[in-house]
């Protein structure tokens, strides 16, 4: 179908190929006038816009010129170098000039579009071409016998091929090889080519016609084979492409012979070399298979195809306001031929690669071959290729890192690492928790976390009951005091404030040398009570003469243990004084149900930030299920690095609960198993197939993680594994600290992890009992004698006087 079309009297020459969009430059033919006969002579540039419907092509840029011109051919040469970002057009002209112009110039308005130009020919440049290999070298071919080769980083000094042939002729075809950059062909209208060898500087070859009545119209190289050419005839009487082998030079390999009158211009595709175009005086272009002799058939109406053809038409040349009839061109009969049409697709047409994902993040693709040129009906072999695609680089990277961390044990610096890159507060404060279970004083540790220090602690109490011997050191607001100017401090937590904060670090010293300072002696008396028998007889002597306080049930709890009612009770807003009262009080059996009581509350809470710390409860607790559960509910993000985050906690945890207890893995939930699945099918699909089968769990019954399961093995066993050999990741054993009479999470009981396992060690030595670590305290409220009558009439009738400065900061611990 007709795409395009220019209503011009000139020749044409495309942009290179890898000029982007394309572009048709024209320039006003030589011997040939329009129907106004004018003399002027220009060069024009057109874009092919195929998403326009027009049939116009839109103009680019022009320039007048004083040349009409035999030839056009457009090179790449100074489209890297940016010296010519659109390359260079060059001219052949009818007065033996070869001209070189800047086509970005010319399109871009500019009038110093000449490069550079030479009149070395004696006649007409007829024939033009650009070296495929070296874009700087053009060949151009002009009368008797001219060729000169052109270098255009030094235009001045063109060189020839050798000596001239004879007898001399005008040439009207160059062509350089497809395949060799120092073969050079050119044509005669006499029917005679030669194959010129540049570094010999000689002709190597002639071939030619016997019957003598070849007028060569078109010279065109294989683009496959290097010994191969086609030669086409613009004579009537013999309107033929030969197609020659120069290693049989002796006459043409084929002829092809379809068109009925002589033919003007021929083609070789160079994408696909089943294919050449022809076109001729019969307004007929054919589409040939020169291997086979097959054509297709694209008829033109009304004009001839090709770098010639009628100017004028039906138009009026002298303008007379009449229209012409048709011009009646001299027909030859054509003798009846059959028609052997195409059989094979374009070769762009044809599907030349295939390919489809599969499991494990495989990508399997295929392509055609290229057939050999030698043997074009051989049928030709596919060759298929298996490529690993990674599309979630960071996930992949994140997990080789916690895989890594599994196999060292060194998950210290692994949670130090995430809290140093942790992009808001709350994601900080989780990898702290988690890091507590790797180290020393697990409980002091956590509540240093929650923002109790006894040293700090200690320090305020002394400084509020207004020790002599304290040492002044310099306070900041987080302390609770700013000194004075006259030596003096002012003091910013209430005596409640503090109170709380020793108790929930364990100091019942401190808190009921507070409760003596406030005069609250029915509180120093419980307190004293709990701390042991000396430190009641201390308090006991000023007992009657003190108040109640508004902590009397956190003091009642540490007493009597009921924290059940306290964490059920308590102001979710105080729930960091609620979980540091169960770290530092609960006795291992009942910690972690006391931890997840806790949790489940903050979980349920209708405030998005109470819900998320109900994440550190679970931890706390060892609570990996409902850990996984409330996490995934108020966490949102990208899928795999946000189920990444989730596997990293998860798995830090499980194994801070193993090596807590020490003891085997625990058991697996629903959800947790959903989850590692999800992990497990996201790293298969990023190919890593081993890492992935890891984190599946073993006793599982879901039949998704069972399938997985199964495809991983045997995605593996096609790997290389021995047939029924056991895939599991192996990590170097963790170094877990000497037994410890009480350091210990009071988790559930534990089954077969996901978690890849250590293989079994060497025993590790344990340190002697003068070594061990100094064994963390659980503050076991003594038993003593009933209180007297007195005493539990004054609990039941004292009145509550809290000061004024208790409704400061803690005030508000609405632990009652």
């Amino acid at each position: 179908m007709k795409l395009k079309v220019i209503n011009r009297t000139a020749i044409q020459s495309w942009s290179p190929a890898q000029h982007h969009p394309i572009y048709l430059a024209t320039g006003t033919s030589a011997q040939q006038l329009d129907a106004s006969f004018s003399t002027n002579a220009s060069l024009e540039f057109f874009e092919l816009d195929l998403a326009e419907p027009s049939l116009d092509m839109k103009s680019c840029g022009s320039l007048s010129s004083s040349h009409r011109y035999h030839k056009l051919a457009w090179g790449p040469y100074g489209m890297d170098s940016q010296g010519h970002p659109s390359g260079v057009l060059i001219a052949g002209g009818e007065n033996g000039n070869v001209i070189l112009y800047d086509t970005a110039k010319i399109m871009s308005g500019e009038s110093d579009a000449i490069i550079v130009e030479s009149d070395k020919h004696t006649g007409p440049v007829r024939a033009l071409d650009v070296n495929p290999f070296q874009t700087n070298l053009v060949a151009s071919g002009g009368n008797e016998s001219e060729i000169y080769i052109w270098d255009m980083n030094n235009f001045g000094s063109p060189m020839t091929p050798g000596p001239k042939t004879q007898p001399m002729e005008d040439i009207s075809c160059v062509a350089w090889n497809k395949q060799v950059q120092h073969i050079l062909a050119s044509a005669s209208p006499g029917g005679r080519a030669s194959v010129w060898d540049l570094r010999k500087n000689d002709l190597i070859i002639k071939v030619s016609d016997h019957s003598n009545r070849m007028h060569c119209s078109g010279l065109a190289w294989n683009p496959e084979v290097a010994t191969q050419l086609v030669l086409a005839s613009e004579d009537d009487r013999m309107p033929v492409i030969q197609m020659w082998d120069l290693r049989f030079a002796t006459s043409p390999l084929k002829i092809l012979e379809h068109h009925s009158r002589g033919i003007l211009a021929i083609a070789w595709s160079l994408a696909d070399p089943e294919l050449l175009l022809s076109c001729g005086k019969d307004s007929r272009i054919l589409c040939w298979n020169p291997n086979t002799a097959e054509v297709k058939i694209l008829p033109l109406k009304g004009q001839w195809a090709g770098s010639e053809y009628n100017s004028f038409g039906n138009m009026d040349p002298f303008g007379t306001g009449q229209t012409l009839p048709p011009l009646q061109l001299p027909q030859t009969p054509a003798t009846p031929a059959a028609v052997n049409p195409l059989k094979k697709p374009p070769k762009w047409i044809r599907r030349p690669v295939g390919a489809s994902f599969a499991f494990g993040g495989k990508l399997i693709s295929l392509e055609n071959t290229k057939p050999n040129p030698q043997q074009p009906q051989q049928p030709t072999s596919h060759v298929v290729h298996m490529s690993q695609v990674v599309t979630e680089t960071a996930f992949l990277k994140r997990s080789d890192q916690l895989q890594a961390t599994l196999s060292s044990g060194n998950f210290v610096d692994f949670c130090q690492e995430k809290i140093d890159v942790a992009e808001n507060e709350f994601e900080k404060t989780v990898w702290s928790f988690l890091k507590v279970n790797f180290e020393s004083d697990i409980r002091s540790k956590y509540l240093e976390l929650l923002g109790y220090n006894k040293e700090e602690l200690a320090l305020k109490v002394a400084l509020f009951v207004g020790h002599d011997d304290v040492t002044f050191m310099k306070l900041t607001p987080a302390t609770g005091f700013f000194p004075k100017h006259n030596g003096g401090f002012y003091f910013l937590p209430d005596a409640d404030g503090l109170i709380t904060q020793a108790l929930l670090t364990g100091d019942f010293e401190g808190a009921v040398e507070l409760c003596l300072h406030d005069n609250r002696l029915a509180d120093s008396i419980i307190l004293a009570i709990a701390g042991g028998p000396e430190l009641l007889e201390k308090t006991q002597k000023k007992y009657f003469t003190k108040s109640h306080s508004k902590i009397t049930k956190l003091i009642n709890a540490v007493v009597m243990k009921d924290w059940h009612d306290i964490l059920k009770t308590c102001d979710l807003q105080n729930w960091k004084e609620a979980l540091a009262a169960v770290m530092t009080y609960a006795q291992p059996e009942e910690f972690s149900s006391l931890c997840d009581l806790l949790g489940d509350r903050l979980e349920a809470s209708e405030d998005a930030n109470l819900q998320s710390q109900a994440c550190l409860c679970y931890i706390c607790a060892g609570n990996v299920e409902k850990l996984v559960s409330c996490w995934t509910r108020v966490q949102n993000g990208h899928f795999p690095l946000s189920l990444q985050d989730l596997v990293e906690k998860v798995v830090v945890l499980r194994r801070a609960v193993e090596q807590t207890q020490r003891s085997g893995p625990a058991a697996i939930g629903i959800l947790l198993a959903e989850k590692m699945s999800q992990y497990a099918n996201l790293l298969a699909s990023q190919g890593s197939l081993a890492t992935a089968i890891t984190y599946l769990p073993d006793n599982s019954n879901q039949v998704a993680i069972q399938q997985l399961r199964d495809r991983l093995t045997r995605a593996l066993g096609q790997q290389g594994l021995a047939p029924g050999a056991s895939v599991q990741t192996q990590r170097a054993p963790s170094q877990l600290p000497a037994p410890r009479a009480q350091l210990r999470h009071p988790y559930t009981q534990v089954h077969p992890t996901m978690v890849p396992q250590p293989t079994p060690a060497a025993p590790v030595p344990m340190p002697t009992s003068a070594s061990a670590p100094a064994q963390p305290q659980y503050y076991q409220p003594v038993c003593s004698a009933e209180l007297p009558l007195h005493l539990i009439t004054v609990f039941t009738h004292r009145s509550d006087f809290l000061g004024s400065y208790l409704s400061i900061i803690y005030s508000d611990l609405h632990l009652l």
